[in-house]
């Protein structure tokens, strides 16, 4: 499994399938936990299909993981179930918080 270290990770990618409705809102409460937690990571919203080559780790919804790790060979992608109040987020948060490295 791909690994990023904890101080590596600058760029957050919450890929969804067609980059509109409930992953919008999960993206902005990655960044306000982000925030909270005063982790200096951008975090950007886009479709699983146009993952940009700049980025660190990707948060993706279970049912689109496989195309993540496709489309971004080598990056940790981490996975959700429910769009909102996600617990693999805040455990995302407190990975980066410890300084751990991120698995995925």
């Amino acid at each position: 499994m791909p690994e990023k270290a904890a101080n590596q990770v600058k760029k957050i990618a919450y890929a969804c399938e067609a980059g509109v409705g409930s992953s919008l809102m999960g993206a902005n409460q990655l960044k306000k936990l982000l925030k909270k937690a005063n982790l200096d990571v951008s975090v950007i919203h886009c479709p699983v299909s146009q993952l940009p080559p700049d980025v660190d780790v990707v948060v993706t919804h279970k049912g689109l993981a496989e195309q993540a790790r496709a489309k971004a060979p080598g990056v940790p992608v981490v996975t959700f179930q429910m769009f909102i109040n996600d617990p693999a987020l805040k455990a995302l948060v407190e990975t980066l918080s410890a300084g751990n490295p991120v698995v995925g």
